[in-house]
């Protein structure tokens, strides 16, 4: 089942076009990337499928409720928090699961939830499935490097059961190894029935992911040559 679908959706403000013509479709248990060169809007595309900005043009739609991972200078840790309490937090926030919601949430979040007062740290980890996460729970979020970050994020979103989970930038300040831990994190998250849909600056080989890239300059078609001018009849002299 498709969680988001866009056609011609863009973003246009007095200052020109934020993205724009995005045609974008991401299914139940689907990863798509969203890949593009600095300032093409990859950031604002996600938070508009997210519900968080706007758009100007096209359409939107979206089944389900979306959460968040980590966008920078949006939605990121709060330095005077550990781990561990950011999941307490959150979980104190989101409350129990109501009855008639507990059928469209994931199991690995209702679980995560009715656990949060045992271990909440391991059960958000584990509902996440990101139990080999590089994640210390007494880690302050002002010291969390850019790959703890993005999984804090991660965990976070999956807490709330949505359908859909966006995180940006997600190889940012990573060396090759944990880009490719980071990729095999979320193909994961769609495994277990979310729609997820990360940006980034590329995608490493062999990720399961629809890539989807937006900004590129139009390539100006070729010009034509130039047909030689016809040649002029000699004059003959009277």
């Amino acid at each position: 089942m498709n969680i988001v679908e866009t056609s011609g959706l863009g973003l246009r403000t007095r200052r020109g076009w934020v993205y724009r013509d995005v045609d974008l479709t991401a299914a139940s248990g689907e990863l798509v990337a969203v890949t593009g060169p600095p300032g093409s809007g990859r950031t604002s595309l996600l938070l508009t499928l997210a519900g968080r900005f706007p758009h100007s043009h096209g359409e939107l739609r979206r089944r389900g409720p979306a959460a968040l991972g980590q966008v920078a200078g949006v939605h990121e840790p709060d330095p005077t928090l550990t781990v561990a309490e950011h999941i307490t937090e959150r979980l104190l926030l989101l409350g129990p699961v109501p009855r008639r919601r507990r059928r469209l949430v994931p199991v690995a979040a209702v679980r995560a939830r009715r656990a949060y007062r045992r271990d909440a740290y391991a059960a958000a980890v584990a509902g996440a499935g990101l139990t080999d996460a590089p994640l210390d729970p007494d880690r302050y979020g002002r010291d969390l490097t850019p790959v703890e970050r993005q999984v804090l994020g991660l965990v976070l979103a999956s807490l709330a059961g949505p359908s859909l989970i966006v995180a940006d930038d997600v190889d940012a300040g990573a060396d090759r190894p944990e880009r490719e831990w980071m990729w095999g994190a979320l193909e994961r998250l769609a495994d277990q029935g979310y729609a997820v849909v990360a940006s980034a600056r590329a995608v490493e080989p062999g990720v399961a992911a629809t890539v989807h890239r937006i900004g590129d300059p139009a390539v100006p078609a070729p010009a034509l040559p130039a047909e030689p001018a016809p040649a002029r009849p000699a004059e003959v002299p009277a």
